[in-house]
């Protein structure tokens, strides 16, 4: 891997995740992450949230960390379980405003019927 920072990466949408995150998404390890970025093979960038510091990483050095560790299938896998987590999450948004808007629908058809 080069040793050039990609720093488009840096502000693209979902192109960062925070070592914990790395941590339960992909199964590395805290030893795994430090050892990667004493290689050259991961990038950081410190953070802090409430005085908690962590480890900003690049999630496409991440996912070539997983795919060189545990290998391509685990990290195909990875990425359905992710994208399918937050399909379900906009399903059930979705379905909750499908039911408020079914609500408000029928408050207002009900108001034209008593106005008739």
């Amino acid at each position: 891997m080069n040793n050039i920072e990609p720093k488009h990466e840096w502000t693209k949408k979902d192109g960062v995740l925070s070592d914990k995150t790395a941590f339960i998404e992909f199964g590395l390890t805290r030893k795994d992450i430090i050892n990667a970025i004493n290689e050259g093979k991961l990038h950081f960038r410190e953070g802090s949230i409430y005085g908690n510091p962590y480890l900003r990483l690049l999630r496409s050095q991440v996912e070539k960390l997983v795919e060189e560790k545990f290998g391509k299938n685990f990290l195909i896998a990875s990425k359905a379980k992710r994208e399918l987590k937050n399909i379900n999450k906009e399903l059930k948004e979705l379905k909750l405003k499908v039911e408020q808007l079914e609500e408000q629908k029928n408050k207002l058809n009900l108001i034209l019927k008593e106005n008739h």
